[in-house]
């Protein structure tokens, strides 16, 4: 099968097109013909192999992951012998967790794991985009943040592939949504739902005198106090992304201590590993349309290096998707 590799740490150019043997499904697993990938932050961090952290676990000096790809979408070719949820010719949609290998044109992953059979009026394209971006969204809002009916919810970083899952994850709760983006996406996110916008180049949300229930942060730029003037004085802030590790140990860890003083929450929602729940929760709001990923570019198997390098920009909107 033809995959695109990365035989060292680097930028996108260290990624070649090559032959490689097609994976073999083990005895609990699903062999998917891969028809579309969708590209996260994760890859060109783990493609750099930045922050260091990500070499401890995946390789000192170079990769033991050769391909990248977590979220992909395509048909069942075969399943193993203990296989029972699926059979060969379902379309399927999957997170194939930090093992990766969803950048080939064939992907193994477990029937236990975080996959689903593709809702019927959605394209590969779309289901591909939903396995990562959308379970980070909704573990934060949902599984961190307890959200409410009724609640204000703030969203920092509407635009981006957690940003625009997260807005309307929060609106199928029947929450009031507020959106933080920049002003060339303000239309695109008033467009998925969001009920009021705010352009972050024009207005500080933390300093316009609005509080919220809660706040998702997805761009992880604030401070402590930045966070706390957001808030109502019972709210909660769910920190999904980081600008750095240092940001992270500097800002997020000591704020738990800080809010809890006040009544307010400020939480991470990273290290919970998916599980099945979480996709067929999913897929029902794939189902009713509650969610419709919106997709930004689409790129070839053969294009990847300019698809993860427009994505490491920081400037991509929505989501950015392979298609085989």
């Amino acid at each position: 099968m033809k995959a695109m590799i990365f035989r060292k740490y680097g930028p996108p150019g260290v990624l070649h097109l090559e032959e490689v043997e097609k994976p073999i499904p083990g005895d609990n697993e699903l062999l998917v013909k891969v028809h579309a990938a969708s590209v996260n932050a994760l890859d060109w961090h783990f493609l750099r192999g930045k922050p260091f952290l990500v070499r401890m676990q995946y390789g000192l000096f170079s990769p033991k992951t050769r391909i990248l790809g977590y979220d992909i979408a395509g048909h069942v070719e075969a399943v193993g012998k203990n296989v029972i949820r699926f059979k060969s010719g379902d379309e399927v949609f999957a997170g194939l967790g930090f093992s990766l290998g969803g950048f080939a044109e064939y992907a193994c992953t477990g029937e236990d794991g975080f996959v689903a059979l593709k809702p019927a009026g959605t394209t590969f394209e779309e289901a591909a985009a939903v396995p990562a971006a959308a379970v980070t969204a909704l573990k934060g809002l949902r599984d961190r943040g307890k959200i409410q009916p009724g609640q204000k919810v703030l969203i920092n970083g509407a635009a981006g592939g957690v940003g625009t899952f997260s807005v309307q994850i929060a609106k199928s709760f029947d929450a009031e949504v507020t959106g933080v983006c920049s002003s060339r996406n303000l239309e695109l996110v008033r467009s998925i739902g969001a009920d009021k916008v705010v352009d972050y180049g024009k207005e500080d949300f933390t300093r316009n005198g609005q509080t919220y229930d809660l706040v998702l942060d997805n761009v992880g730029n604030l401070t402590v106090s930045d966070l706390m003037r957001a808030l109502k004085p019972t709210g909660t802030c769910v920190i999904v992304g980081f600008s750095s590790i240092g940001h992270m140990l500097t800002q997020s860890i000591p704020a738990s201590g800080v809010a809890k003083a006040t009544g307010r929450k400020i939480l991470s929602a990273w290290g919970e590993k998916p599980n099945r729940e979480n996709i067929q929760f999913l897929k029902g709001l794939l189902e009713s349309r509650k969610i419709v990923p919106a997709i930004d570019r689409r790129y070839s198997l053969e294009q990847l290096a300019g698809a993860i390098g427009y994505v490491e920009t920081g400037h991509a909107r929505a989501k950015v998707v392979i298609t085989m």
